[in-house]
C-alpha cells in the first residue's frame, strides 16, 4: 500500500491508495474521482475499457465520502492536484456512504459545527491540523534545543495563579473542590529555580464565556521560565521563538 503523499516519486509505478471519494464526475465512458487518504488528494481515472463495464457501473454510483480501495499506474501531470494522477485497473468498494450532508459550497458556521466530525474531512480543517501539528513539534524542537526541560504541570490544582473568577471547579475527593489549570505559571517558576530553564505545554482553562474566536474557554499554551532573565531576555525569546515557528510552518507546511 502506498500513500498519496508518495506518488510524485513513484511515477510510472503500479501502487494501491487505500481511501475515501472526496468528488467524483463522469465524462462518456471515462470516470474522474479525487480520492483522499488523509495525506493528500489524487485524481483517479477510471475507463470502461481498463476496469470491465460491470465495475465501471459500480463506480459511477459510488458517493462522497465512500471508502474504497484503487489500485493504478501512477503518471505525471501538472493539471492534475498534487502533480500526479492515477490510471485505475481496479477499484474495491468497501464501503458505500450514506448521503454526506456537506456538499462543494459555502456553509454556516453554525451547521458546519454540528457536522464538525465530518467538517474535519475538509481541505481546510485537514491543512489547519496539519499546521497545528507541526507547530506544536516547532515549539517542543525550539525549547529542547536550547537546553529548556520540559516540566508537566498538573492539571487538577487546589487555587487560581490569576483570578477567582475564572476556574472550572470539578468535586474532587472527601466532598472537595479541586479546579482545572489556567496556567502551569505557579509550578513552573518552582521548578525554574531548580532546573535554570524549563517550560510546560498543555491544556488550560478558562471559565468566561467566549467573547471573540480568540477568547478560549479551553487551548494549549506553552509557558517558559527562565532564571535571572530580565525584560530584554523575555522580549529576545519571545522573538526568536515566533521567528523560527513561521519559518518552519513556511518550509515544512508550504503547500498547507
Amino acid at each position: 500500500m502506498s500513500h498519496i503523499s508518495e506518488l510524485k516519486t513513484l511515477i510510472g509505478q503500479s501502487v494501491t491508495i487505500k481511501g475515501w471519494l472526496y468528488n467524483l464526475r463522469s465524462s462518456g465512458k471515462i470516470i474522474f474521482m479525487q480520492v483522499r487518504d488523509g495525506t493528500g488528494i489524487v485524481q483517479a481515472v477510471a475507463s470502461e475499457k481498463d476496469i470491465g463495464q460491470e465495475r465501471f457501473k459500480e463506480v459511477g454510483k459510488i458517493t462522497q465520502e465512500s471508502s474504497l480501495i484503487v489500485t493504478g499506474t501512477v503518471r505525471e501531470d501538472k493539471r492534475a492536484p498534487g502533480g500526479v494522477e492515477l490510471t485505475i485497473t481496479d477499484v474495491t468498494i468497501v464501503h458505500i456512504a450514506e448521503p454526506y450532508p456537506i456538499a462543494l459550497q459555502a456553509h454556516g458556521v453554525g451547521f458546519l459545527m454540528e457536522q464538525r466530525h465530518l467538517w474535519l474531512r475538509s481541505r481546510k480543517q485537514v491543512a489547519t491540523l496539519r499546521i497545528r501539528a507541526e507547530i506544536i513539534k516547532a515549539i517542543r524542537d525550539f525549547f529542547d534545543d536550547r537546553g529548556f526541560v520540559l516540566v508537566d504541570a498538573p492539571i487538577l490544582t487546589p487555587a487560581a495563579c490569576e483570578g477567582t473568577t475564572t476556574l472550572f471547579p470539578v468535586q474532587y475527593f472527601d466532598d472537595q473542590t479541586a479546579y482545572l489549570t489556567q496556567s502551569g505559571q505557579l509550578y513552573n517558576e518552582a521548578n525554574a529555580m531548580a532546573l535554570g530553564r524549563v517550560y510546560c505545554f498543555g491544556p488550560t482553562f478558562r471559565a468566561e464565556k467566549s467573547k471573540t474566536r480568540r477568547h478560549l474557554t479551553e487551548f494549549w499554551m506553552v509557558e517558559p521560565e527562565v532564571a535571572f532573565a530580565d525584560s530584554e531576555d523575555n522580549m529576545r525569546l519571545q522573538e526568536d521563538m515566533v521567528t523560527y515557528l513561521v519559518e518552519r510552518a513556511l518550509e515544512r507546511c508550504k503547500e498547507e
